[in-house]
């Protein structure tokens, strides 16, 4: 069982491991919850090496969502840290916090939170819209391309099925090439013929791109197509089971 010692999430027992791109360090997450306090996460530590597809699994409540959003700064933790390309995310500022989400994270919702006003391939440019960048048209059509949404490109959200607008959200996530990829349960509201597309699409760019991957999904299938499977309960990690 691993639950309180720092774990390394490797390849080769072999070689000199690269360092860690997210460094979850001795994390404890609580909330007050009607003046009573919550216990969301409970000495947590995992280290996740670059170009890595890692699952959270457990049950609704176990803290993987919590985690997930931790590890992209959209959280703090109570105590311990959690480090980002070797840079604690509880200290940077608002300014700080902002360019390393633009930059370095990517995130996929289950619930695509595409904007239904804008066709596929502008909800791809609007990360780089939003980064300043003038000409975002021949990058987002690259990602669509890479997900296999190219001909579909200005057709509107309503006129895609759910696994066409996970695709797009995943093109949408890794337009700015970011370091990490999060997504909280992306095959969540897909059926399974579906979720099993998507899952070997995520193990596709992670495998051809080096893109590393930080996925909170209920389904044990996930094993099949990750490196490693962190099984979580009540808020710790109960093992680190290698795929």
């Amino acid at each position: 069982m691993i639950s309180t010692s720092t774990r390394t999430i490797s390849p080769a027992e072999s070689r000199t491991p690269p360092p860690p791109l997210l460094s979850i360090e001795r994390v404890v997450k609580d909330y007050q919850t009607d003046g009573e306090v919550v216990r969301a996460l409970n000495d947590v530590s995992i280290q996740i090496e670059p170009g890595k597809f890692v699952s959270l699994v457990g049950r609704s409540g176990c803290g993987k969502s919590t985690l997930l959003n931790l590890a992209g700064a959209l959280d703090f933790p109570t105590n311990g840290h959690i480090l980002l390309d070797g840079v604690a995310t509880d200290s940077l500022d608002e300014k700080g916090l902002t360019q390393l989400r633009r930059e370095k994270v990517g995130f996929i919702f289950q619930s695509f939170q595409l904007l239904h006003t804008l066709s596929a391939v502008e909800n791809v440019e609007l990360p780089l819209l939003l980064a300043g960048h003038r000409d975002p048209r021949p990058r987002a059509m690259e990602r669509l391309t890479s997900v296999g949404l190219a001909e579909l490109a200005h057709r509107m959200p309503h006129q895609l099925s759910g696994g066409q607008m996970q695709r797009v959200a995943i093109a949408r996530a890794l337009v700015h090439r970011p370091l990490i990829v999060l997504a909280d349960e992306p095959t969540g509201n897909l059926d399974s013929s579906t979720g099993t597309s998507i899952l070997e699409l995520l193990r596709r760019l992670c495998t051809e791109q080096s893109t590393t991957i930080l996925m909170a999904t209920h389904s044990i299938e996930s094993a099949a197509f990750v490196d490693f499977m962190v099984q979580m309960r009540d808020g710790c990690i109960e093992q680190i089971v290698q795929s």
